[in-house]
């Protein structure tokens, strides 16, 4: 399992890659970290986002890897976000952002 820093170095050299996020993100890693991401920049600090996605540092792995469904995740309740509607619109640009951030 990669530590929050792994984590976090990975979504930041994804995004500095291309920073086509428009809005601010704030990943709630429920007492692991947070991963706060604002166009380029992305650090741990736990300041306040258009977005919130909250959900276990693990469950955040899987979704990187594709093993773990986003619908299936907030059905179930590992997933909660703090605004449907922004995650909605923003879904591509962060699934893009995941889907650099594999490496």
């Amino acid at each position: 399992m990669a530590t929050l820093e792994e984590l976090t170095d990975r979504i930041r050299r994804a995004a500095a890659s291309d920073a086509d996020l428009d809005k601010t993100l704030k990943l709630d890693l429920k007492g692991e970290g947070v991963i706060h991401i604002e166009g380029g920049a992305v650090t741990n600090d736990d300041k306040p986002a258009d977005l919130t996605v909250t959900l276990a540092k693990r469950d955040l792995e899987a979704l990187g890897k594709g093993a773990l469904d986003p619908v299936r995740a907030m059905m179930s309740g590992r997933m909660k976000l703090s605004d449907m509607g922004l995650a909605m619109k923003l879904q591509p640009q962060i699934q893009a952002l995941f889907e650099k951030a594999r490496g």
